[in-house]
């Protein structure tokens, strides 16, 4: 067993322990022990060793250095359900925090007619984002300089989108801004395979595909929740630098620099990626829920030393 991978083992016997003592939950919903043990995944972790921290220490009796591994991997931060139905996150037990409102009813297409056909281009979702609980695990790991510490709080809900209504449901503001009248603006895409605007961040979106109309949908809730002082109700989620530990900035659709995503619902993969996540023939057949609800974890990378000294002198 080499040292790179005492992270991952460690973290998999906590996961371990963690789902043994969930209880199951319906076929069609996901439960917290899946979801924690999702994150011994180590194509996600990416684990890398990527140079020293040097640290100054003084005391009365003089000065002293000492270094410590400078590590960088991603990890999981939050856990972003995407909907039909208000009230209804496939993460039950998530689903009391976002009932369905007089403000927030319903979900779901809206059927058009073209050429005397229904066609279903036009869709709603619900989504929530609530802090990934595996990221208990990386911050006792931490503790010892295996990992770094998690940003996110495990458990917290950092959108629920039954509470944003405004800006959620009606688009306001956003879809005045520059970035949602500018065709071609904030897309993700690929070449000849098209799958959304990132504005305007609300709940609608025009996508043939259901799975890729709620990757959108995701990928809207990670842009405004990774930035401070957006027109929506939630909580930032932002890690800040500090010696020895750098905190990645806002997400950026297809930039796996900023984060990535891991498809946990339906048919859970170990493997992450940025959306557009398949080739432009690709079939999307496996992974279209019947349901019409998804749930991704957001993994971001950190970098960090462990601090030993007083003053972090010198960081290669």
């Amino acid at each position: 067993m080499t040292d790179r991978r005492v992270p991952i083992l460690l973290f998999a016997g906590l996961t371990l322990l963690v789902s043994a003592s969930v209880v199951p939950r319906p076929a069609q919903a996901i439960d917290t022990g899946t979801i924690v043990a999702s994150a011994a995944s180590w194509a996600c972790l990416d684990y890398q060793v990527t140079g020293v921290c040097v640290w100054l220490t003084c005391t009365p009796f003089g000065c002293y250095t000492q270094t410590s591994v400078k590590v960088r991997h991603y990890m999981p931060e939050l856990v972003v359900s995407v909907y039909q139905q208000s009230g209804d996150n496939p993460w039950s037990v998530i689903s009391p925090l976002a009932p369905s409102n007089a403000t927030a009813e319903g979900g779901g297409n809206r059927t058009e007619g073209w050429a005397g056909r229904d066609h279903k281009m036009l869709r709603f979702k619900n989504a929530d984002a609530v802090g990934h609980p595996a990221a208990a695990g990386f911050d006792l790991l931490s503790s010892v300089g295996y990992t770094c510490e998690a940003a996110a709080t495990p458990m917290q809900p950092y959108f629920l989108s039954v509470f944003d209504s405004l800006a959620w449901r009606a688009g306001v503001p956003e879809s005045a801004y520059p970035e949602a009248l500018t065709p071609g603006a904030r897309t993700i895409s690929q070449t000849g395979d098209q799958w959304g605007h990132v504005y305007p961040r609300s709940g609608f979106v025009t996508q043939s595909n259901d799975y890729k109309a709620a990757a959108v949908i995701a990928q809207r809730v990670a842009d405004f929740v990774t930035r401070s002082g957006q027109p929506h109700v939630y909580t930032p989620l932002q890690g800040h630098d500090k010696p020895g530990y750098w905190a990645p900035g806002p997400v950026r659709e297809g930039d796996g620099s900023t984060g990535k995503w891991q498809r946990l619902q339906p048919n859970l993969t170990k493997s992450c990626s940025v959306f557009p996540d398949r080739g432009i023939a690709a079939s999307y057949s496996n992974v279209l829920a019947d349901d019409g609800d998804y749930v991704w974890a957001l993994w971001r990378p950190y970098e960090c030393c462990k601090r030993r000294g007083e003053e972090l002198i010198f960081a290669s």
